[in-house]
């Protein structure tokens, strides 16, 4: 996984060298539709709800994130996209019948996002997005006197993004509010922001 997460990073750094606008002759139109590439990053509240002995604890942390993304953009008010996200490890304790219970959970989703931009608006303009994909997550347990287990669970996922993008014709920089559910465990949800750069070819 690394490897490929490795490579796949290593690409799309690599991008901007053939971005391009149809300006200046380079754009790579695919049947009237610009391709985009896009590189996220930023911060989010996880809460996984998660059972143990008959219990019910919600494990909450800060996680960072990390998204890639490639699209098509239509006339700059519709673009949808597959993006694929890591966080950081989500970890906390909560007790469980006297038992100090250790949950950590990690996380990745694949997304097929849909984005609407609002207003004619030449560089700034609003926009929301909804996504539906799968989420991979490893849910995993320790602590004194208790049996250590790890979960590891492939799952339903949904997103909600609002925001911002500012368009710079060659790239645009996007700024965003988003909630991930996960159906993993009891549900987990995941609420951030993050600020991003999408590259135009």
């Amino acid at each position: 996984m690394k490897k490929i997460a490795i490579s796949t990073l290593a690409v799309l750094i690599a991008c901007p060298a053939f971005a391009g606008h149809p300006r200046d002759g380079s754009s790579w139109q695919i049947g009237g539709l610009d391709p985009y590439v896009g590189l996220r990053g930023g911060i989010a509240y996880s809460n996984t709800n998660y059972n143990f002995l008959g219990s019910k604890e919600s494990m909450t942390d800060l996680t960072f994130q990390g998204r890639a993304a490639m699209g098509l953009e239509i006339d700059k008010q519709f673009r949808s996209e597959i993006e694929w996200s890591i966080y950081s490890n989500a970890k906390d304790t909560a007790t469980f019948d006297a038992y100090d219970v250790e949950v950590k959970t990690k996380l990745q989703t694949l997304l097929l996002n849909t984005y609407m931009e609002f207003g004619h608006y030449h560089i700034v303009r609003p926009f929301a997005g909804l996504g539906l994909g799968m989420g991979f997550a490893d849910v995993s347990r320790s602590g004194a006197g208790i049996e250590s287990k790890s979960n590891d669970k492939t799952g339903f996922s949904g997103s909600a993004m609002l925001g911002m993008t500012f368009d710079m014709e060659q790239f645009a920089v996007d700024v965003a509010a988003r909630y991930t559910y996960v159906d993993v465990q009891s549900g987990l949800h995941n609420f951030g922001g993050d600020i991003g750069i999408r590259f135009m070819f």
